[in-house]
């Protein structure tokens, strides 16, 4: 995004130099270390690869993308952080860069405080306990948190995502964030819950006078905001695997002695995947570049249902080993269809777009 002598803002949805060789680093490491296979191989046992984090945050910086440089991290714009949750979507890896360095970071950034430092070197890992479900709108969804007159925390929030790998649990109480310490403080449980997507697991956090540091303001709904915005990216990444892998799958199966993606239904189909898919990017590149509501409003109004519908279509289209635990396209599915739900349903942010740009609906 630059800005124009003028003062106008120009917007290019092209991917610079830079961003397409972090993304080549980041694919050739998930290649690697993060195929489907293994991902399917581990939810069950243990969902996140801290291991792969480590790699990622130390090897690359991805952990430190948001973070200015004289607080120790790269100093990157939300572009390139967007490239890495494509990526990242398109490999369902289970590591902690969305909630960590992405919604936890950003409700860090405003307070300027040391441990950005530490997430940025990819150390220590927080949380924003927070519902995964609330929303721009919605901020307090699941959550029921209070301040006494000592500092300490207590109270319930449900389905907060990376909460269970979290060093550092980062609570928003009444305008202000407050850090609370997972292993040295008290009054703390938290309770891994059944989710849908298996490889971004939910928790319940509950806090029991649990000794807190206050760090400073915290406008909730715009870390979600932000936060939304880069969800779409990664929401990219699931359509485009998705539809990738459906394209080579039907170049390869043959039906009476020809690939059944020869068949015109099939191709009008994947045509019509390809411009949604191409659609989604755009938004998705907005949405990065410039988090205005209205951006991210229309960015998730369009990638949530875009990442469900490819990844049924990839389910569908690859018959029956498409419907089997084995073949890893139910990961997506469910990436996607957890993804619809957080920070924000297609609905809410239908809603909001409507009165952003003041569409008016029937009397």
């Amino acid at each position: 995004m630059t800005r124009s002598e003028g003062g106008a803002v120009s917007m290019t949805l092209l991917y610079s130099d830079v961003e397409e060789e972090l993304r080549a680093a980041v694919r050739g490491l998930l290649a690697d270390r993060c195929p489907p296979a293994a991902v399917l191989k581990r939810v069950e046992s243990e969902p996140y690869d801290l291991d792969l984090w480590k790699t990622l945050a130390g090897e690359i910086g991805v952990a430190g993308l948001l973070i200015p440089e004289e607080l120790g991290g790269a100093g990157a714009s939300a572009s390139e952080a967007a490239v890495v949750l494509e990526e990242l979507g398109r490999a369902v890896a289970p590591v902690p860069f969305l909630t960590s360095a992405v919604l936890a970071t950003y409700a860090l950034l405003p307070t300027r405080d040391t441990l950005l430092g530490e997430l940025a070197e990819g150390r220590r890992m927080a949380a924003l306990a927070v519902s995964f479900a609330a929303s721009p709108y919605r901020p307090e969804l699941g959550a029921s948190l209070s301040v006494d007159g000592e500092g300490r925390i207590s109270g319930e929030v449900t389905g907060v995502a990376g909460a269970d790998v979290a060093d550092v649990l980062l609570a928003p109480v009444n305008g202000d964030l407050y850090a609370v310490e997972v292993p040295t403080a008290g009054g703390i449980a938290v309770e891994v819950v059944p989710s849908l997507d298996l490889t971004r697991p939910v928790a319940t956090v509950t806090l029991d006078r649990a000794s807190a540091r206050r760090l400073g303001a915290c406008d909730l709904a715009e870390v979600l905001r932000a936060g939304a915005a880069l969800l779409a990216s990664e929401q990219l990444g699931v359509a485009e695997w998705c539809l990738g892998t459906t394209l080579a799958h039907v170049k390869e199966r043959h039906q009476f002695a020809r690939p059944i993606g020869s068949f015109q239904a099939l191709k009008h189909r994947l045509a019509d995947l390809w411009l949604d898919v191409v659609r989604a990017r755009a938004a998705a590149r907005s949405a990065a570049a410039d988090p205005s509501a209205v951006s991210v409003a229309v960015a998730q109004s369009w990638n949530a249902g875009v990442a469900v519908h490819a990844a049924e279509e990839a389910v569908q289209l690859h018959g029956g080993i498409g419907m089997t635990w084995e073949h890893p396209v139910h990961l997506f599915l469910k990436r996607a269809k957890a993804g619809e739900i957080a920070l924000g349903t297609p609905g809410d942010h239908r809603e909001a777009l409507a009165s952003l740009v003041d569409v008016r609906g029937p009397e």
